[in-house]
């Protein structure tokens, strides 16, 4: 077993894979930026090393620097976590000719599966199902503009390379389809470096379902049950949960062999997610492989039991898979919330700045993977997500009820969150009924306006808090706007003197 594990990440996910690391006797060591420097991460690890400026390139995206902080620190192996290099083959590759391990697949798969084309290709050969349109992708509009009358409109123009919705466009007749793929070309070549575009059929209102897949180097593969991932705002889950409302034991076992079936197509050898498309008729049809842990693994660890950072462990050691596919159950339901330091009043947009007051959620069948604490900062230079708070029960209304509650006491003061908005969704009579699709925050008009009774429940935890600590803060409310109560009930402004 490895004896020492760099973590090339930060935030929560760094905190979430230190634990199981810390549980299997592994030593961890943690890299931070100066935005980090007084992280949770960096001082949950055993060991940390400072690896250069706030910039993602000049710190979590440094490649060479990374590698050099695991070799000169003695590490066996780096685990990447989420985002930033997980899913960046070359890094993998580089990772692999120092002498270290990748926990995480060969890069030889994720180099397949990450272009979105050349999996598209892949997947066709193999009998995968997906949605009609180009098999690979091109730079003639004359093409786009041949397939788009052949499948008919709405087509989605997408980037072969892309991710989080960048480089995507939904264009609904001839007009627009030029001036689309010209846009997403130029958005491509700026995220991701590449004008490779293609163009498939647009599924209005689908389902965004993924499967859970672990897979040996002995070429023994599973799947660990779906998750349903339907309630997104700009391409970007915010809500997860397992079972899916829709899923029966048929379509699961169909689906879950597909997952399978995709996997071995990649010859894929870790954990990772097979993401479908599921349209009003059930019919299904592939979307992508996220070839790393996700955001939301959690709701499957506490309905399997299975800890996956621990799998991934053991997978990239040369172990075998400890499980059959008939070992794995779905116990009861989970849901999962992303806790976002973000205004959904204005278009979800960050809020960065300090957290003056934390009160984490507990109780029977609650789970807080947080990355920071009271006194952390929350810097402008990366993706805003605080925590995952994540609930189960014995079935999905109990589960539902028990997130609502543990919403309620996950106080935030300093910054915006979503917390109350997402306590919308989930009392959308749609959201309760699991009628729900990934354009479900456009069709419903969710307000994250709080009840009166949040707003006395958190201005009295915050006067609470000043009594506590006998310091003097001072609150303005001009210009009230409306906001995360659980944040700063409106525009407040919290000032220690």
């Amino acid at each position: 077993m490895f004896q020492k594990i760099l973590i090339a990440n930060r935030g929560e996910i760094a905190v979430r894979i230190i634990r199981s690391l810390k549980e299997l006797g592994i030593v961890t060591v943690a890299v931070y930026s100066e935005a980090d420097k007084n992280s949770l991460h960096k001082e949950f690890a055993d060991e940390s090393v400072f690896i250069g400026d706030s910039k993602p390139s000049e710190s979590y995206l440094n490649q060479e620097k990374i590698i050099q902080v695991a070799i000169d620190n003695g590490c066996d192996a780096i685990h990447p976590g989420y985002g930033f290099l997980s899913e960046k083959w070359e890094f993998n590759k580089k990772v692999v000719e120092a002498g270290l391990t990748f926990i995480g697949p060969n890069w030889q798969a994720m180099k397949l599966l990450g272009s979105k084309v050349q999996s598209r290709i892949a997947m066709i050969e193999a009998g995968v199902p997906v949605c009609p349109g180009m098999k690979g992708g091109s730079k003639d509009f004359d093409e786009f503009e041949k397939v788009a009358e052949e499948i008919g409109f709405p087509v989605l123009v997408k980037a072969s390379d892309g991710g989080g919705g960048k480089g995507m466009r939904v264009v609904w007749n001839i007009e627009d389809l030029k001036p689309s793929v010209e846009a997403a070309m130029r958005e491509s070549i700026s995220a991701f470096g590449s004008d490779v575009i293609f163009l498939e059929k647009y599924i209005q209102s689908p389902r965004h379902i993924e499967f859970q897949i672990a897979c040996d180097k002995h070429g023994n593969a599973i799947h660990l049950n779906e998750r349903e991932c339907s309630i997104q705002r700009r391409h970007q889950k915010i809500i997860e949960e397992t079972p899916s409302p829709i899923m029966t034991p048929e379509l699961r076992k169909q689906m879950g062999e597909t997952a399978v079936r995709v996997a071995r197509a990649a010859k894929y050898d870790n954990i990772g997610t097979v993401e479908f498309l599921v349209d009003k008729n059930l019919n299904y049809y592939f979307l992508e492989v996220n070839a790393r842990i996700q955001v939301e693994h959690p709701v499957t660890e506490l309905t399997t039991g299975i800890d996956l950072v621990k799998l991934q462990v053991n997978i990239a050691n040369g172990g075998k898979l400890q499980y059959s596919q008939s070992d794995i159950k779905q116990l009861g339901h989970s849901v999962e919330c992303r806790i976002y330091a973000e205004d959904p009043d204005n278009n979800f947009f960050p809020s960065p700045g300090f957290i003056n007051f934390l009160q984490e959620p507990k109780g029977v069948g609650v789970r807080y993977d947080n990355g920071v604490k009271q006194g952390s900062e929350v810097p402008i230079h990366y993706d805003p997500i605080l925590a995952k708070l994540i609930t189960c029960g014995e079935n999905r209304e109990e589960s539902r009820i028990r997130m609502i509650n543990a919403l309620k006491e996950n106080v935030i003061l300093g910054v915006k969150t979503s917390t109350a908005f997402m306590i919308q969704v989930l009392e959308h009579p749609d959201y309760i009924a699991g009628n729900i699709n990934t354009n479900f925050l456009n069709d419903f008009q969710i307000s994250s306006k709080p009840s009166e009774e949040i707003q006395n429940a958190a201005l009295s935890l915050a006067g609470l808090h000043s009594s506590s600590q006998k310091k003097n803060f001072v609150t303005s409310h001009n210009n009230l706007i409306q906001s995360n109560p659980w944040l700063e009930i409106g525009k407040w402004e919290i000032i220690q003197e």
